[in-house]
């Protein structure tokens, strides 16, 4: 069975930074486009970026460019997500996900290996 899980949510103040990573079972990553999507209470899922298979490419949300950022280790076949300058605003389920391209920001919701969520939480 394949799964894309996320871990490293919680919950932090205004300012301050987390790691998410994500860990592939069933799927090696290094033949895959991986990507990061959110999802708030009552709000559509938005794509927070991806990054291609061999990291020449990666696209970030307009909402988070300049403060997250996107890497990958194929050998141990996980990805993570750092975050800086966290905002309430960021809130949300966050999910990662494996696809076929990374060709823009946004088409990382069309990934459809997808798995458990990780909950962060940013109090102002």
């Amino acid at each position: 069975q394949v799964r894309v899980d996320a871990s490293g949510g919680g919950s932090v103040q205004a300012g301050e930074s987390l790691t998410l990573s994500c860990t592939a079972s069933g799927l090696r990553i290094e033949h895959y486009s991986m990507g990061w999507y959110r999802q708030a209470p009552r709000k559509e899922r938005e794509g927070v970026g991806c990054i291609n298979y061999n990291s020449e490419r990666v696209f970030y949300a307009d909402s988070v460019k300049g403060r997250f950022s996107i890497s990958r280790n194929n050998e141990k076949n996980t990805f993570s997500l750092q975050m800086n300058s966290l905002k309430s605003e960021d809130t949300a389920m966050y999910y990662c996900a494996a696809g076929s391209s990374c060709l823009g920001p946004g088409e990382e919701l069309k990934y459809g290996w997808r798995g458990q969520g990780t909950q962060v939480t940013v109090s102002s």
